[in-house]
């Protein structure tokens, strides 16, 4: 599965503590068009370069995708 253009949720939804990166606020390295400017660079994060779309996290829409992420960070939040 592919990226969906102008989603970014796996770049808001989660927090992404390599980067002191909090839940719910867009990634650093996120552009205005939901684009990461580290995609495919050394410097991206491990637990971002180890990421898969798949249909359960990203689902039909962004807003889907936003939920989903947002309720499984919720659930392994320590």
């Amino acid at each position: 599965m592919q990226c969906r253009p102008g989603c970014g949720a796996c770049c808001i939804a989660p927090s992404i503590s390599s980067l002191a990166k909090p839940a719910g606020q867009n990634c650093r390295h996120l552009t205005a068009d939901f684009r990461c400017t580290v995609f495919g660079r050394a410097e991206r994060p491990a637990c971002c370069a180890g990421l898969r779309p798949s249909a359960d996290m990203c689902g039909e829409t962004r807003e889907q995708a936003l939920a989903w992420l947002t309720e499984l960070e919720r659930a392994t939040a320590g």
